[in-house]
């Protein structure tokens, strides 16, 4: 296919060009990965200044997304690459061909670097989805931190650099430049950029920014790093967010209030019980989802109100295809059962095969996990409509989940995005704390945001 960038898309990658460390912070859909591979395509093969290239994706961006862009395009045509995923004897075979980028999924960079045994002589690389180094203390962020001294060029990608809030930035950037912009140590800043929020005593439990420190930030990490947003770029379907609220009966509000207030409570034959805040809050989510897991992951129902929301949700769609986000497993389970009562045909989207039947158009409704599914897949030609069944605390999820429907190629004129939300619930509380950290990332995305003009 040949290739016809956009103004936006010749802008990146001339700035990848020109820039050996660089953060490109661009929304979902706009074509992040064919923007840096026309980039490596001059590097390796015009300017001869890069010889190999290390992708480091999620996996199924690794194993299906990279490699079908590679071959998609005419103008990448000579440009070479080996995935190196599955068995650790197939990942070796991978890294020793003679070729120009080697793919690799995130969960294998410890591997690479210090158990695979083959030498670390990328003088490039590349991280989609640059968020998922946001840790620090994550083994694949300390292992690339020792390596990281030799590769002359980084290139960090992602559409959700500040998921959680500016704190992730930090181990975003010491990755890239080294801590020459946000500092060598994550103590220093803390120091230089926030304050202590809530904390118990010596306890810190959170930081909060200091005033002004949101545009220091921006200020400092600017020389390397632009940012884009769809809206600005492409013809972008319209979205429509909803709200779809269930009440509970006064049986089932009794059983949830008294896990919110003591802890525990008693279904069927056995006592169910949170053990501290975290516990709390995912047993919460679980009972405001209809079902909750007891000992031994037995499974005890709440309610079906949310099964009867999504049942009317696919009714209503006539036909059109249905896209629904589960999060727990007995989400999954339970929505899987109501559908087979129903007579509705559905699929799970966890492989290549089921996601073109999806795009193929095979079948009314699929199921989707954030986690597993949520980066770089085009799920846009399948349908327009998304329910979300349950809710994740994740913004970064929460966000690439919506992008695989409302993104540049989608056919449908609006995009429908339904929240099915248990009324006074913990599902009010979630909601409202993603459209929080929505508000700290796009301030982000504008404080950073390319001037194609300029």
């Amino acid at each position: 296919m040949k290739y016809s960038p956009h103004n936006y898309q010749a802008y990146a990658t001339n700035f990848i060009l020109e820039h050996p460390i660089s953060a490109v912070f661009l929304d979902m859909g706009l074509g992040k990965s064919v923007i840096t591979l026309s980039a490596i395509f001059d590097l390796c093969l015009d300017s001869f200044l890069v010889h190999k290239v290390l992708v480091i994706a999620p996996l199924r961006v690794a194993r299906d997304t990279w490699p079908a862009e590679i071959e998609k395009w005419d103008h990448l045509k000579g440009l070479t690459y080996s995935v190196a995923v599955g068995t650790e004897t197939e990942r070796k075979a991978a890294l020793r061909q003679k070729v120009s980028v080697y793919i690799i999924n995130r969960e294998n960079v410890q591997w690479l670097v210090e158990e695979s045994g083959i030498p670390f002589d990328y003088d490039m690389v590349v991280i989609d989805e640059l968020s998922s180094f946001k840790s620090y203390q994550a083994k694949r962020f300390r292992s690339l931190l020792k390596v990281r001294p030799s590769v002359k060029r980084m290139v960090g990608l992602t559409g959700t650099p500040s998921s959680n809030g500016l704190m992730d930035l930090w181990a975003e950037f010491r990755i890239l430049d080294l801590g020459k912009r946000l500092g060598r140590f994550i103590t220093h800043y803390r120091n230089a950029y926030f304050q202590p929020d809530k904390r118990n005593g010596q306890v810190v439990f959170s930081y909060k920014p200091l005033p002004g420190a949101e545009e220091k930030i921006y200020d400092a990490i600017s020389d390397i790093t632009i940012s884009m947003k769809a809206a600005d770029h492409l013809q972008m379907p319209g979205c429509v967010m909803n709200e779809v609220k269930v009440s509970l009966s006064e049986k089932e509000r009794k059983t949830y209030d008294s896990m919110k207030s003591e802890l525990v409570v008693s279904l069927g034959d056995e006592e169910i019980d949170a053990g501290n805040a975290a516990a709390l809050a995912n047993k919460l989510s679980q009972m405001a989802n209809g079902a909750v897991y007891g000992e031994d992951k037995r499974v005890f129902s709440v309610h079906e109100r949310k099964l009867d929301a999504l049942e009317d949700l696919i009714d209503a769609a006539n036909g059109k295809p249905v896209l629904v986000a589960y999060w727990f497993k007995h989400d999954l389970e339970r929505i899987a059962e109501r559908l087979h009562k129903r007579h509705i045909p559905f699929r799970l989207l966890d492989d290549s095969e089921s996601i073109r039947r999806w795009n193929g158009s095979e079948f009314p409704v699929a199921l989707i996990h954030p986690d597993s599914a949520g980066h770089g897949l085009n799920l846009q030609a399948g349908g327009s409509t998304l329910v979300w069944f349950g809710l994740t605390w994740s913004l970064e999820l929460y966000q690439q989940t919506n992008a695989r429907l409302w993104r540049q190629g989608q056919k449908a004129d609006t995009v429908v995005i339904h929240h099915i939300i248990a009324k006074d619930t913990i599902d009010e509380r979630i909601l409202s704390a993603l459209h929080r950290k929505e508000k700290t990332q796009t301030a982000l995305i504008d404080a950073v945001k390319a001037n194609l003009e300029g």
